[in-house]
């Protein structure tokens, strides 16, 4: 289906109440909208422009949004989307800013990655902020929501957090973000890990549980969820994985953005986000390596999951995608000037994590994450593509 921006050019509402736009690549929007109940529909067509050419365009652009494969399991109707079309265009504007697309002619690709993916899990982020305030009485300081991503390298979960960021931002909300990579062992300390564990390839480099400074997770973690207050500012963590020719290490702190409050969000992303620990014979038989990874484990739900409230699972179909996503990752790091690492210890540097998907994934897809229940957690299905699929 082709999505026509042009017929954004102008947008009257029924009865003049008000009208929007998008001109160029600037949204307008008059004051005295239309009210919510000038939205409900027998028919769309009530809602939108009443020339022909227009009506065909629009509606064309109401049916590709209500034909995401996320809508149905977000509890979206056809009604609700009809009433938030203006979050709809405004985001899908200010995305287009973000990545420096031209928003009246954007690229099947494009649309699916905007309509179908960063938009309705931007709604979803919100309508879980509403709820996280409501349980606030007035005059309450409200601690910032925290959104724990879970999914695997590659998959583009910092493109989706960095999009989500940059619309809390320019709508006025404040936001953190944080990686679990942001709390990998210095170089120095992963060094002292690998001597520790002789032998152990999934211990020797960074990634499993194990190499992550866990008190400085939850001391950052801690310090976030205080920022409440105008005024309050924190320096958060970053890890540079060019250093050491791709081997990675912390960041120094001259380096680290400084976050203001008060946050409305932090959002908390991670591969291994939400992994539990598994019976010894299980995570043995799937690589023996694995068992003191597994131990390790036990401490990082007691140390992560506890600050999630909650939790968006992007879900694979297939662990071994993982390296071409990584490889994409590499090269455009390499392209950009930074310090990478061969495609031959790319594949090496997968393959250790390859045993923890075969043991985590399949009980985090079935059980989810721990303490997350249908109202908090949102599972969402892509392809090799990077875009949303319907679950089978």
């Amino acid at each position: 289906m082709v999505l026509h921006h042009q017929a954004f050019f102008l947008m009257r509402y029924a009865g003049g109440h008000g009208c929007s736009w998008i001109q160029g690549n600037s949204i307008h929007v008059h004051q005295n909208p239309i009210s919510s109940k000038n939205w409900r529909r027998g028919s769309v067509d009530s809602a939108f422009p009443s020339a022909p050419a227009e009506v065909a365009s629009v509606q064309n652009f109401f049916e590709y949004i209500c034909a995401g494969p996320l809508i149905g399991k977000m509890g979206l109707t056809s009604d609700t989307i009809a009433e938030s079309i203006d979050k709809w265009i405004l985001y899908g504007s200010l995305l287009s800013r973000l990545f420096q697309l031209n928003d009246m002619h954007l690229t099947d690709p494009q649309k699916k990655r905007f309509y179908h993916y960063y938009i309705p899990v931007f709604l979803w982020c919100e309508n879980q902020i509403s709820k996280h305030a409501s349980q606030f009485k007035d005059g309450e300081d409200i601690p910032p929501l925290v959104i724990g991503f879970s999914a695997p390298q590659g998959c583009g979960k910092t493109t989706l957090v960095s999009a989500l960021a940059h619309l809390f931002d320019v709508t006025g909300r404040k936001s953190a973000t944080i990686s679990i990579d942001d709390f990998y062992l210095t170089a120095e300390d992963q060094g002292k890990l690998r001597e520790a564990n002789p032998g152990n390839s999934l211990l020797e480099l960074r990634g499993n549980a194990g190499s992550h400074d866990l008190p400085f997770s939850v001391e950052t973690l801690t310090s976030l969820c205080k920022m409440t207050k105008e005024g309050m500012k924190m320096k958060l963590p970053r890890y540079d994985k060019s250093a050491y020719s791709g081997k990675g290490d912390r960041a120094d702190p001259s380096a680290w953005p400084v976050v203001e409050g008060p946050l409305t969000v932090v959002l908390f992303e991670g591969w291994m986000l939400g992994f539990t620990p598994q019976p010894v014979e299980a995570v043995r038989a799937v690589d023996p390596q694995l068992e003191i990874v597994n131990k390790n484990l036990e401490a990082y739900c007691d140390a992560w999951d506890k600050f999630v409230d909650a939790w968006a699972v992007i879900k694979i179909q297939d662990p071994s995608c993982v390296y071409q996503w990584r490889l994409q990752a590499e090269i455009a790091m390499r392209e950009a000037g930074k310090p990478g690492m061969t495609d031959e210890e790319i594949e090496d540097f997968v393959s250790r994590y390859l045993p923890a998907y075969k043991a985590y994934l399949p009980v985090l897809y079935t059980e989810g994450p721990k303490g997350s229940t249908p109202e908090n957690l949102l599972v969402i299905e892509i392809d090799e593509g990077r875009n949303p699929i319907l679950e089978n």
